[in-house]
């Protein structure tokens, strides 16, 4: 399944002080290993839009087999049939990605296990790979934070993920939290179209500068934080391993 949705992503913090940011984008659903071609899409070349494996995971030429090593790695071998990527494409060879998920199946199609991939502003990524234990139309996860995103918002904290995954729509709510309670919540939802040129051509002429925009947007809406004294938090180094999971057998998210 190959598709393009219109997503609008909205970020509103609670705490200290309230804050709410809104912005569309344009996000893609692919199969990483039979990724479409179209006039105005590419894969691994510069185009209107492209898809680069560089710019996921160890940034190796073969991401398929690197997101089953981690699954393996994981105990999680058996979600190590179909991978669909949601991404945001390259748009003019420059692309800027807060969060993309691998959607990892079994080979009897059913979802196992999803692998949110986020990178910061300052080129680094981490990925957070977790199993898919519900049975409903909703996907609920969480996990602890390792991974330095906001300069305004502290490392002892806990993401718990609710997905409804790519279909004729898609939606995620993720709820950032620490001891108190809610201090963050973000969403991304929007309608499915076929993944056409003519539909490429559209989300261009709608949204120009697509990366670049995102990207302007987070510092923007940085600056006004800063003006509100909401205090900076130092950077920590990365993480041992680039990819960071629960260990066997934890419990279900709540």
């Amino acid at each position: 399944m190959n598709a393009l949705y219109k997503i609008l992503v909205t970020h509103t913090r609670l705490r200290p002080r309230h804050h709410h940011l809104r912005y569309n984008t344009v996000y893609l659903l692919l199969d990483i290993e039979t990724p479409p071609r179209r006039r105005l899409l590419s894969h691994n070349r510069f185009n209107l839009f492209s898809f680069h494996e560089r710019d996921y995971g160890a940034a190796t030429a073969d991401l398929p087999g690197a997101i089953r090593a981690q699954l393996a790695k994981a105990g999680l071998a058996d979600a190590g049939g179909r991978i669909l990527l949601l991404t945001m494409p390259r748009f003019l060879g420059h692309a800027f990605n807060p969060i993309s998920l691998f959607l990892c199946h079994d080979h009897n199609g059913s979802l196992r296990a999803v692998l949110y991939e986020v990178n910061n502003t300052f080129g680094q990524r981490h990925g957070y790979l977790l199993p898919v234990t519900d049975e409903g139309p909703s996907v609920r996860q969480q996990c602890a934070k390792v991974f330095y995103v906001s300069p305004f918002m502290d490392m002892d904290l806990r993401y718990r993920f609710s997905l409804h995954p790519p279909g004729e729509s898609m939606g995620l709510h993720i709820a950032v939290e620490d001891a108190q309670g809610v201090i963050l919540r973000t969403t991304m939802a929007g309608p499915a179209q076929p993944l056409t040129d003519t539909a490429l051509l559209r989300a261009a002429a709608a949204m120009p500068f697509l990366g670049l925009k995102v990207l302007a947007a987070i510092h923007w809406e940085a600056l006004k934080l800063w003006l509100k004294k909401i205090a900076l938090r130092p950077r920590p180094p990365l993480p041992a391993e680039p990819v960071s999971f629960p260990p066997p057998n934890t419990e279900p998210a709540s």
